[in-house]
């Protein structure tokens, strides 16, 4: 029976997403996590029916915590719908889940894990399919310039930068990442 403390599960499930960061899937152990968290060994297996569900509790988190806080979203939503506005929502995007390196590199070993695991791959394909959905209806309503196609080539430039940026942070620097993101919005929405 799976226990229901949310602090200590949310405290296993942030630590499952070191693991998976640090060590990739096949690392990712009830005994691991149990370290990673701190806890006596043996309390993960108490909150998770198995490694599946841990996988995709994992998953689902990270996407918790990769979401913009309220004053950002604010923000963004009393801006001038223009592209300069556009262009700061997209670098603001990418350092946000740039900061969130550990999360990020979970979610790539999860991705490469949904290969193998037809469970797995149901529920990520759920989840990003919904992240894009939501950034399409976002951008439409926010009035951005721009159109739903413009959203998709930016969410997949954008993926691929962020992957360079986590995994050979010496390729492009930080200013040329900035450079390359308002340059990208600037070139897929146009004038």
């Amino acid at each position: 029976m799976a226990r229901r403390n949310a602090e200590r599960r949310a405290a296993l499930v942030d630590a499952a997403i070191e693991v998976l960061a640090k060590e990739g899937a096949r690392g990712l152990t009830f005994r691991a996590v149990d370290a990673e968290a701190g806890v006596p060994a043996g309390t993960a297996s108490n909150y998770f029916a198995n490694r599946d569900d841990l996988l995709t509790q994992a998953g689902a988190r990270v996407y918790e915590r990769l979401q913009p806080d309220e004053e950002t979203i604010a923000r963004q939503r009393a801006a001038a719908p223009d592209r300069e506005t556009y262009a700061l929502l997209m670098r603001e995007t990418v350092g946000r889940i740039s900061a969130f390196r550990t999360g990020y590199l979970a979610l790539l070993e999860l991705r490469l894990e949904a290969t193998r695991r037809p469970g797995l791959r149901a529920v990520l394909t759920e989840r990003v399919r919904a992240d894009v959905d939501a950034n399409v209806a976002y951008h439409e309503e926010s009035g951005l310039p721009g159109d739903a196609t413009a959203v998709r080539l930016l969410y997949l430039a954008f993926n691929w930068l962020i992957v360079e940026q986590l995994t050979l942070p010496g390729v492009f620097s930080e200013a040329e990442r900035e450079r390359l993101v308002t340059a990208a919005v600037e070139r897929v929405v146009g004038p």
